[in-house]
Formats: structure tokens, sequence, C-alpha cells
């Protein structure tokens, strides 16, 4: 079985980064050629050359299931897994891979989160969103909240477009149990300040979730430092394939919680009477995992945590900096959220006057420009910006300026030909 990484180069060299090289590793790019400009990454990356090798590789020449086998294969595909897991675990920052719960997804990671905590709560208790969630950040919360008698409070928008964390001390009281977050808006970028979240929680005892799924593709993150006590990432949004995602639970915490799903393999014991469960990760994992997904997840993330990070960032704001620049030049063009580079990932929503985000996105395929139009599962937040939905194009490391101009051209021609 590959381990994924082998036979890749790093992409950045004592000259600066090599772009090149990095598109290399992608080979979406080499069969749909120079006109494809892919800036859809908040909705998904492309998969980078060693998580589709890993994948298919398991499953053609490795594939048996985890866990409980006792033939060769079987315990190699189990070692396999549990490797990932301790990839993941690094990517995070996790103390241990125990700590690591894998899952399909951000979705089903925030889902277990609000499950699990709910037991937790009781009548009057509340739990505190922010304005700037995706949807897989709020509607768990809400069933969550119907069931224990909880009440929904959310963390307004700033006028700058930027969550207004001034208000913390007027909304976290002991009755917060439960304070859940974006790390990085999927519809401004705006990066939230968790440190600031943790400290507020822990002064009242809360546990603090945060959805790290826009913020994840962009380097190797430290949840130790950050201060949270659960952490949810996709792994077709770092690179790897879609099914598989990963859940961090501070370990003392995990041992507290009870499990999200019932089934195999996360029982010690059962009988028609009662069940015993299984510790941490296990507990939380019922029934077959996404293996392949999960080895290729774990692959994608060995692979960027030896990349030029500095680099990438410095290459990543330079692009976002000609987006933003370009797109002030526009006429009718109206961006949503923050407008400076200061504290953001690379990605932008906008308005374009009198043009629906859907027609400007098809629009902008016919120059080979793939942007993403709607509300981004983000509809409390586009109301608190006073729009309906709107186009969104987001950066990733393999972007290029052919993207931003070929971005940019096609936005004049949106203009010229439909506003």
């Amino acid at each position: 079985m590959s381990d994924g990484g082998r036979g890749t180069q790093r992409a950045a060299t004592r000259a600066g980064l090599d772009v090149a090289g990095l598109r290399g590793e992608f080979p979406i790019f080499a069969a749909m050629g120079p006109r494809f400009h892919y800036l859809d990454n908040a909705a998904t990356g492309q998969i980078c050359r060693a998580a589709a090798e890993t994948l298919v590789d398991f499953e053609t020449r490795a594939r048996a299931n985890v866990k409980r086998g006792v033939y060769r294969l079987a315990d190699e595909a189990t070692r396999a897994f549990e490797e990932a897991r301790a990839r993941i675990a690094g990517y995070l920052g996790a103390r241990e891979a125990r700590e690591v719960v894998i899952t399909s997804g951000t979705t089903h990671a925030l889902n277990l989160a609000a499950h699990t905590l709910c037991a937790r709560l009781h009548p009057g208790d509340e739990i505190l969103l922010t304005c700037a969630e995706h949807h897989s950040n709020i509607v768990p919360w809400q069933l969550a909240g119907r069931r224990a008698g909880a009440v929904i409070r959310a963390v307004p928008l700033a006028e700058d477009g930027r969550l207004d964390l001034d208000r913390l001390e007027a909304l976290v009281s002991r009755r917060t149990k439960v304070v859940a977050a974006t790390h990085c808006s999927n519809v401004t970028g705006a990066l939230t300040d968790i440190g600031r979240l943790a400290e507020a929680a822990r002064a009242v005892g809360a546990v603090l979730v945060v959805d790290g799924a826009q913020r994840a593709p962009h380097g190797p993150l430290d949840v130790q430092a950050l201060g949270c006590d659960l952490y949810a990432f996709s792994g077709h949004k770092v690179f790897a394939a879609t099914g598989a995602g990963a859940l961090w639970i501070r370990g003392e915490l995990a041992d507290e919680l009870p499990p999200f799903m019932g089934g195999g393999e996360m029982i010690r014991r059962v009988t028609l009477e009662a069940s015993t469960f299984a510790p941490p990760p296990h507990r939380f994992e019922a029934g077959t995992p996404p293996i392949g997904p999960a080895l290729a997840l774990g692959a994608a993330v060995a692979w960027l945590a030896g990349l030029d990070w500095p680099a990438i960032h410095a290459h990543e704001q330079r692009l976002l900096e000609r987006l933003l620049e370009g797109l002030r030049t526009i006429r009718g063009l109206r961006l949503l959220g923050p407008a400076d580079t200061r504290a953001r990932a690379p990605l932008v929503s906008f308005l374009v006057e009198g043009v629906h985000p859907h027609d400007v996105c098809q629009l902008l395929d016919a120059f080979g420009v793939c942007t993403r139009g709607g509300h981004h599962c983000a509809q409390p937040l586009h109301e608190a910006l006073g729009a309906e939905a709107s186009v969104r194009a987001s950066i990733a490391l393999y972007n290029d300026d052919a993207d931003i101009d070929a971005l940019l051209a096609g936005l004049e021609e949106v203009v010229r030909r439909l506003a």
C-alpha cells in the first residue's frame, strides 16, 4: 500500500513558491488544460496526487474492512487506517491520535458534536452561535436545543462585516453551555478570533466547538493553541477525496460524551437488555468507516504538512489583493463583508447590480472560470449583509495570476452584456 507521500517533492523552492510544481501535484489541471480556472475551492478542493493514488491503491490492491479482521490484509488495512488518524492528529496539533474521530465530513462531525453535547444540556441553558455560520453549524444546534429546551443566541455582525465580538460580554453568561463558531466564514473569508471566544467560553465553563472547514485547507493547525474543545473539518476541502472528514475532541471531554450512533465497532458488549461502549474514538465510529477516503485524507494532510506555508500564505494573499483591487474597478459590483485582507482567508463574495448570481456564474463558465452562486448554505449571514445570494470566488494554493485575470475579464464581460 502506498504511503501517500512517496515520490512527491516539496513545492517550495529557495527562490520562492513553485506554483507550477504545486499545480503538477493535482492531475485535473493537466487533464483540463490552460483554460480551466478553478475558483470554487470553498465548495471543494481538487484532489492531490498523493490522496488520489492512496485511494486507488487501497480500493484496488489493499481493500479490507478494519478494526476486527484477523488476516493479514485486514491487519494491514487497520494499520493504514490508524496511521491516517495519526496523520490527521498531527495536522491538527492534537495531543493524541485517539482524540480524532473519523467522520464523513464537517456536517457529520458537527451533528455528532451537537447530539452528544445535547446530553449535557438542560431547559434554560443557552447555546451561543454566530450569524456567520454555515447551516451545518446552525441546524444541528437548533435540533439539540429543541430536545433539551435550550435557547439559541447569536453573535451579530459589526459594521465592517466581521463578527462583533465586543458583544461577547453581554451574550455569554453562566447559562451559556456551548459556543459554536466558524473559524473562517465561507461567505466573507473573515477569520474568527477563536482565542477570544475560548477565553469567554472558559470563563463560564462552556464548551467551544469550531467549524474549521474553510480554515483547514490553508495550512496545519494547532488546536491546543486555539483553546477550543472540538474542531471539525472535511477531507474534500483539504484536497483529499469526498466522503471523509474528522472531528477532534479534547481527550478529557471525549471520555465523558455518549455515543452519537449505535451499531458495530462502537461497543464493548451488547445484550438484549443493555450495551457498554468502546472508548473514544471508536465510541463515535459506529459501522464501517469511510476507509479509502480516510486513507486519502491522511495522505493529503501528510503532503500538506510538508509544504512551505509561509510562502503559500504570501502567494494566496497576493492573489487576494489582486482580486480585491480588480473587483473595486468593476462598475456596479458590490463586495460582501470586509473589503481589506486583514485576518481573512482568500475568498470573496460579491454581487453584480441587476444580475442574478447564477447568471454571473454561468457566463463566467464560458470563460473557463468556475465560481459558486447562491446563499452558500449561509442564509442568516446573507440576510445580515442585505443580500439573498452572491457570487463566490475562492483561492487555493494552486491558483495563479491567470485565474485572477480570467475572472476579472469575465466579470467585465458580464457587466457589458447583462448589467
